[in-house]
């Protein structure tokens, strides 16, 4: 057998964070409060420890980053969003804890915990040579298009992501083809959801709605409109 690397995060109130990790499914295999605080959780054959903050030290919000590769991040994060609204009621997508949202064709999301680390799970066979926005092959709408899901779907970053697409519609909204800009009408909907902001939602759904699309396109459209009402839900 090679070696093995376990990351050490920090266990804040060990007791919730610990009660957190069983509720994405992990199972407590250490917990221990003195002489000193730590604990250890194991899933799917990967371990997490859990170590105290250093003394006097102020840790910058979310600076711990761990990554678990796993063969079928779409299923983990089903899994992950059935056993977070059971137990809280809800799927908590601000604040401590919560998990970021998932999006057919994406290859990674990220659990925040109860302290502020972020444990990010890729899809094993990620594309090494990942497109990360701004593709040369790509211009005007389109290529907005392509940052904003960079912004959206890797960095959570939905509000430059929102100005992207604000910006981009402004400067290439007229000349663009029309799936191009029914595509950002769509993904605008969906981050007006995400930002909890029903009035804006509405306003673009109308907008969208006026526009005259073939049947293929309309098609093409459903994913960002489905990816919107699973958020709603």
């Amino acid at each position: 057998m090679g070696d093995t690397a376990v990351p050490v995060l920090w266990g804040g109130d060990l007791k919730n964070t610990l009660d957190f990790y069983r509720t994405l499914g992990y199972a407590v295999t250490y917990e221990q409060t003195r002489p000193y605080v730590y604990g250890a959780v194991e899933g799917n054959g990967c371990a997490l420890h859990f170590g105290a903050e250093p003394r006097g030290t102020e840790l910058p919000a979310e600076s711990v980053i761990c990554l678990v590769m796993l063969d079928d991040v779409a299923a983990r994060h089903h899994a992950f969003t059935e056993a977070l609204r059971t137990h809280y009621g809800k799927v908590p997508a601000k604040g401590y804890p919560r998990i970021t949202r998932f999006r057919p064709g994406q290859s990674r999301f990220t659990v925040v915990d109860p302290v502020g680390n972020s444990v990010i799970y890729i899809q094993r066979d990620e594309p090494k040579d990942i497109e990360y926005g701004g593709s040369r092959e790509l211009a005007g709408l389109a290529r907005v298009l392509d940052n904003a899901r960079i912004l959206r779907d890797f960095k959570n970053d939905d509000a430059t992501a929102i100005r992207v697409l604000e910006v981009g519609l402004g400067r290439f909204g007229a000349e663009a083809p029309r799936l191009d800009k029914a595509m950002a009408l769509a993904a605008l909907i969906e981050l007006a959801i995400a930002a909890d902001d029903p009035a804006r939602s509405d306003t673009l759904r109308t907008e969208l709605r006026a526009m005259r699309l073939t049947e293929a396109e309309r098609s093409a459209v459903e994913g960002e409109l489905r990816a919107a009402a699973d958020l709603a839900d």
